[in-house]
């Protein structure tokens, strides 16, 4: 499967290891067909989201999102308010920088480019090259997923299509990057759950 993005070269390549486009000349080998879809559906969803009000809430989703620091604060926050779950909120807390870190791992195997064509618009900085799957999206998902279950509410899963959208809006990631890295999250989110099932608080 991953020799759909992967050039085979780069798997006897030490420098394919250090999460730096710059320094290595390997690039995505993605079927011209499957990319060209992509391409097309990345630039009708921005054309659609085109308003400006939609792109700063983009950005500021992405900033909030970033390296899944808010999700693991206000895991932080519920294993203090509920002291008789903390160790549930510890686990999904956990879980969320597992999530976060697995997709990281993920992008260094994988090594699939962010979006560069020229018809798609980047409106944000990313902190690398590398694309799939997202890791705004498996930290997001995982945190909504196993944080639903402990707060007994459904309305932490909105966030998942909300931040998968907006990666896709700020012409960052591919629509199968997003989809990617939510089921990195869903599945972790709901291991998590299954692991340390509790009543909801």
């Amino acid at each position: 499967m991953l020799s759909l993005f992967v050039d085979d070269s780069s798997l006897v390549d030490d420098s394919s290891l250090v999460d730096d486009p710059s320094v290595t000349n390997h690039t995505s080998v993605v079927p011209w067909s499957i990319n060209e879809h992509e391409v097309a559906a990345l630039i009708t969803v921005q054309s659609l989201t085109s308003s400006p009000g939609i792109q700063r809430s983009a950005v500021i989703l992405s900033h909030v999102g970033e390296h899944a620091l808010s999700w693991t604060a206000l895991g932080l926050m519920g294993a203090v308010r509920d002291p008789a779950h903390r160790q549930p909120w510890l686990r999904a807390t956990a879980t969320v920088v597992g999530a976060h870190a697995l997709s990281i791992v993920i992008k260094r195997v994988v090594r699939r480019h962010r979006p560069s064509d020229p018809r798609v618009e980047v409106l944000v900085a990313t902190p690398s090259d590398w694309s799939f799957p997202s890791s705004h999206a498996a930290s997001t998902t995982a945190a909504a997923v196993a944080f639903s279950r402990l707060l007994g509410r459904r309305y932490p899963l909105l966030a998942i299509p909300v931040m998968m959208t907006s990666r896709v809006i700020l012409g960052v990631h591919y629509p199968s990057d997003v989809l990617a890295g939510g089921l990195l999250g869903v599945v972790m989110g709901h291991w998590v759950n299954r692991a340390g099932t509790v009543s909801p608080s």
